[in-house]
C-alpha cells in the first residue's frame, strides 16, 4: 500500500479529516477529533502509526518483523507499520480498521450512535 492509497483509505472511514498539526510532515488522521493513524509525508517508507489494542500490539511487533513499537507514540498502545516492506495489504488494511474502531469505542455514545448512522 502506497501514501496516496492508506490516505484515500483512511478518509474513506466515516467522519474522518487529515490533518497536519505537528509540522508540515506529519499527515495525521482522525475520528471525531481523535487520532487513529498517522505518518510522515517526506518518509512514509519509515512507518505508519497506528492505535492498537495493548496485548494485540505485542503479539503483532512479535509476529511480524515490519511492526514496531510506535515510534514518539506510547508503545503500549500504538505500533508502527512498515506499509513497504510486505506486510499483506489485507493485513494493513485490517490494522488500520482495527485502530479506527478502537478510537471510535472510546467516542461518547451519542458520537458512536451518529457514526453507526453513517455505516
Amino acid at each position: 500500500m502506497n501514501i496516496e492509497e492508506f490516505r484515500e483509505y483512511c478518509l474513506a472511514k466515516p467522519a474522518t479529516t487529515e490533518e497536519l498539526p505537528f509540522d508540515d510532515d506529519t499527515l495525521v488522521f482522525k475520528v471525531c477529533g481523535k487520532m487513529f493513524a498517522l505518518c510522515s509525508l517526506a518518509a512514509y517508507a519509515n512507518g505508519i502509526a497506528l492505535k492498537c489494542d495493548p496485548d494485540q500490539a505485542v503479539y503483532l511487533r512479535e509476529a511480524y518483523p515490519q511492526v514496531k513499537p510506535g515510534y514518539h507514540m506510547n508503545k503500549k498502545h500504538w505500533n508502527t507499520v512498515l506499509p513497504e516492506a510486505g506486510v499483506p495489504e489485507n493485513l494493513l488494511r485490517q490494522w488500520i480498521e482495527d485502530s479506527y474502531q478502537l478510537v471510535v469505542a472510546k467516542l461518547p455514545k451519542a458520537q458512536q450512535r451518529e457514526l453507526k448512522v453513517t455505516l
